[in-house]
């Protein structure tokens, strides 16, 4: 299915996937990442979500509020995240998973598949009426790229 859910103005369309609005490449973080690593991560205003990947499995999500109470520290960042309400499928009906996603005030969820390999993440805009695209990210990309 291809649709437009960069901009939500109209209900969205009947079928749709969670795959059909994830992003394909978000940023990972190794296994091995600390948790001061985590917080610098963060330090990108645009970042909401660590995911840490092995191998290609996701092993946690670290969110900014798992690092409260936390200090910059060479523990690993895994031992503070978790995957319980941070993750869907891939085949979830797109519908009800925003729904679900705005009835909690979440904005990510890692898409794993049924091994809990890491698939992409699904990013609900800042307005919550429409999702992230690989496009948005990469031209945000660019734009922070010095001009020469």
């Amino acid at each position: 299915m291809t649709c437009d859910l960069d901009t939500l103005t109209r209900p969205i369309p009947t079928g749709a996937r969670v795959r059909d609005a994830m992003l394909h490449n978000p940023k990972l973080l190794a296994p091995t990442t600390t948790i001061a690593q985590v917080h610098a991560f963060f330090d990108d205003d645009h970042v909401h979500a660590a995911l840490l990947v092995d191998r290609g499995r996701l092993l946690a999500v670290v969110e900014p509020t798992d690092l409260v109470g936390t200090h910059p520290a060479t523990s690993p960042a895994v031992t503070i995240g978790h995957l319980r309400d941070r993750v869907t499928r891939p085949d979830a009906d797109l519908a009800s998973t925003w729904a679900e996603m705005t009835a909690h005030a979440r904005r990510r969820l890692a898409v794993v598949d049924s091994r809990g390999n890491l698939l992409g993440l699904l990013c609900l805009k800042r307005s919550g009426l429409g999702f992230c695209s690989d496009a948005n990210v990469r031209a945000r990309a660019e734009e922070r790229v010095p001009q020469s």
